[in-house]
This record gives structure tokens, sequence and C-alpha cells, in this order.
């Protein structure tokens, strides 16, 4: 028979209709698919992004690590000024002790029990009673500015701590919304994953019923096989993602089963941020980690000043009273009932203390050395500091510039596949082109809407960053609620 007989091409005519109403038939069935998916009423979100930077930012315990730290450091500065304080010291003793005194020097020691009274010429066991009460009030008038420096130098501390809690605030707070963004970009990733799956499985039944009624041959029917197996391989990647991201972002919550709950995210995948912020002025030395370095340099300065101020004489004024009571006299005699138990001597006495460590230059101007060049090492890791605030800021905006250039073109994309998948459905309908243009032409079709959607999130996640980097999360919140 000929190729080109009336009769063969009433029969691809036949064929070519079959096929058209089949296709159409899938062709809707998958329509009806996506549509399905989409137009689906969503279960009412309970997390937004703002409510997972807030609940990081009040429970994360990083933070309440920083906070303690703080707080000690602010405890330091109240320790530090108590040394203008003066020093009053007590003591009440009671004992029953022997007499024996001999004449004699020792150097200064805390075993031996010292002694007062003249030598009376005895050796024996007998004993007396003693006792002793007094106060000594002690103060240093002035200390050339030693004790000033210490506690500026606490107060350096502090700042450096509120700083560290600062910086630890917007670690945290960056690193829970990035959190927030990673597993929005996944779930929907997972949602194009299965709605490809689901596509390949409703054309394959169509192919087979083609492969059937031996208008298309069995290899069509492999060829989905395959791809839907592939998609299914997507799926399972995209599904682990979902589950390691929802991981991370369970730990920034003081209650990780509501990452179960599903995620406000309509507004971070239907628009991108305005590009107004990306353009404003950067000062490095507002940032948390500047402060904090700033801080740092502050407090090592200040331990120099009191290193400095180390090696000077010091003065106290002490002003003391007491008593004391015995029961042994001067004669070698003792006296009987309970006479010395209570004092019945009394003294007092003021002056004025100077002391000054003539040797302690060299131990001073060693622990000068070592600050010095602690403090020369915390101003070079300044400057490091804000030549690296300075790099991330260029590269964030940079980033942030070309993720808008790629939400701008993945909806051209988007609309091109689209457009390449219909003409390939028609020419595979009238038997002009195989599986293979088809089956590309799905892939990419796919591929372009999950990467329309993820260009949006990286678009978030450029601002984000870039917020980060200038230390203030606001204008990203504001944006994203």
């Amino acid at each position: 028979m000929k190729a080109n007989s009336p009769f063969t091409r009433d029969v691809r005519r036949i064929r070519g209709i079959v096929v058209g109403c089949l296709l159409a038939a899938s062709g809707s069935t998958v329509a009806l698919a996506q549509s399905s998916v989409t137009a689906t009423p969503a279960v009412t979100p309970a997390l937004t992004i703002v409510q997972v930077v807030q609940d990081a930012e009040q429970n994360y315990p990083a933070i309440h690590v920083s906070e303690q730290d703080l707080n000690a450091a602010v405890a330091n500065i109240r320790l530090a000024r108590t040394a203008y304080l003066p020093r009053l010291d007590g003591i009440v003793e009671i004992n029953r002790a022997t007499r024996n005194n001999v004449f004699g020097t020792l150097f200064p020691q805390n075993t031996l029990p010292s002694m007062s009274g003249p030598v009376i010429g005895t050796n024996n066991a007998g004993s007396v009673w003693g006792s002793a009460a007094g106060l000594l009030i002690n103060w240093q008038p002035f200390d050339f500015g030693l004790r000033n420096a210490k506690v500026e130098a606490a107060a350096a501390a502090r700042d450096r701590a509120n700083a560290s809690v600062q910086r630890s605030q917007l670690e945290v707070s960056s690193a829970a919304a990035d959190a927030f963004l990673t597993v929005v970009a996944a779930r929907q990733t997972q949602n194009s994953a299965q709605v490809a799956v689901d596509n390949w499985e409703i054309l394959r039944k169509s192919i087979h019923a083609l492969t059937a009624a031996e208008l298309r041959p069995g290899a069509d029917e492999s060829r989905i096989e395959a791809e839907k197996a592939a998609a299914n391989t997507q799926l399972a990647l995209a599904t682990g993602a979902v589950e390691m991201g929802e991981a991370t972002l369970a730990k920034f919550l003081s209650k990780p089963d509501d990452i179960t709950e599903p995620l406000i995210s309509e507004h971070l995948l239907g628009e991108v941020p305005l590009a107004v912020e990306d353009d404003g002025a950067f000062h490095p030395e507002s940032t948390p980690a500047m402060l904090q370095q700033h801080a740092a340099v502050s407090q090592s300065a200040s331990e120099l000043r009191a290193t400095d101020r180390s090696w000077v004489p010091q003065f106290n004024l002490e002003a003391g009273g007491y008593g004391r009571g015995t029961g042994a006299e001067t004669n070698g005699q003792r006296l009987s009932g309970a006479n010395g138990l209570a004092p019945t001597v009394g003294n007092y006495a003021v002056g004025l203390n100077v002391t000054f460590g003539f040797l302690d230059f060299a131990n001073i101007h060693a622990r000068e050395a070592s600050q010095a060049a602690t403090l020369k090492a915390e101003q070079s890791r300044e400057t490091l500091v804000g030549r690296q605030l300075q790099e991330q800021f260029s590269q964030a905006r940079a980033a942030l510039r070309a993720m808008r250039g790629v939400a701008k073109n993945t909806p051209i994309q988007v609309e091109a596949a689209r457009t390449a998948l219909a003409q390939a459905t028609a020419r595979y309908k009238a038997d002009l082109t195989s599986i293979d243009d088809m089956a590309q032409a799905q892939r990419l079709v796919v591929q372009a809407e999950m990467d329309d959607s993820i260009a949006r999130l990286n678009v978030w996640r450029a601002f984000l960053q870039l917020q980060s980097v200038r230390g203030d999360l606001q204008p990203f919140l504001q944006a994203a609620q």
C-alpha cells in the first residue's frame, strides 16, 4: 500500500484526532491538578518571619548568655568603685594562755602567736585569761588615678559586653530570619517537585492509553517513566531539604513543635523589597561589631593607664581603738577568777601609713609592655573590622542588585517556557515531533517556575544580609511584615 494513498492519509488523520483528544484530556487534567494545588485554600498560617525573629530575640540561649555577661560587667563597675570607700575591720578575742615571755626578734610570720609585756623570768605552765577588742579604719585619700583607671576599665568592659549583647541579638535575629527564608524556599521547591511528579503521572497515563491503542510507540511511555522517576528523585531531595531547614528553624523557637505550622510567605513569594535601602550611606562605626571592638580598645587603654599608675606610693590614713584585758601581773602573779575575760585597758591611735615598692618597677614595666602590645593589637583589629564590614556591605549590596536583576528575568523565563511547552504539545499532537521535545519543555516549565519563586526569596535573603551588615534589621522586618 502506498504511503500517500487516501487510506493512509485517513488513518493518520484519525490517529491525530485521537491523540489530540487524549493529550487535550491529559492537558486539562494537568491544568486541573495545578489549579487544585494553587487554588486550594490554605490553612491560616501561624508563624510569620517577624514572630520568629522576636521569639529568637527573647528566648534564644546565646542572647541570655550575653545578657548575663553584661550583668557581670555592670557588677564589676560597682566592685571597682568600692575601692574609694574606707575599710573598717573589727576583732574580738578571748583566750587562755601562758604568760612566759623572752627577749628576741622574729621575722614576720603567721605561725607563732605574738606576745606583749615584760620578761618576768618564769617558765611554767600556769595560764591566765586574756581578751582583746578593737576597731581599725583604713582609707586611701589619693592614689594618683589608679582607682579611676580601674573604674574606667570596668566601664569599658561593660560597654563591650553591651555591644556583645547587641551583636548576639543581631546575629541570632539574622540567623532566625534566614532559617525562615530557607524553610520557605525548601517548601516551595518541595511543592513544585510534587506538582511535577503529579503531572508526569497524568501524562504517563495518557501516553499509556495511546500506546495501548497502538497510536504511540512503547518508547514514549518508557521515556515518561524515566522522567517521572527523575521527578521523584527531586521530590525526595526537596523533602530532605525541608526537614533539615525545619530542624534549623526549630532551634530558634521557644516551642519547637510550632515548626509544623504553616508559614506566612505569600508576601515574600509575591513581592521583592524596594530598591531604596541598598543605596543608603553605610556607617560601620555604628554597627554592633565595631562598637564591641571600640569598647575593647577602650578597655585595653584603661588597663594600660591603671598599670602605669601602679608604681606610686600608697598613702593610707589609719585610725584605731582597742582594749586589752589580762589575768597576769607584771610581777609574775596571776589574778584569780574571771580577771582578764573582759578588756580593761584601752588605747587609740591615728596615723598616716605610706608604703612604696621600690623594686616593683621591673614587674610593672613588663606588664606595661604586655598591655601596650595588647592595646596596639586591639587598635589594629578595630581597623580590620572596619575594612571587613565595608567589604561585606559592598558584597551584600552587589548581591542584592544581582538578585533583583534575576528576579526581573525569571517571569520572562516562565512565560517563554510555558509557550514552548504549548508549542511542543501541539507539535506532538500533530505527530510532528517526538516525546523528547515535549518532555524537555515540561522540565523547563517546572524549573522556570521553581527558579521564579526562589529568585524572589533570594532577593529577600540578600536584603537581609545587607541590613545585617548595617546592624539594623528593622527595615527588613518592616518590609517583610
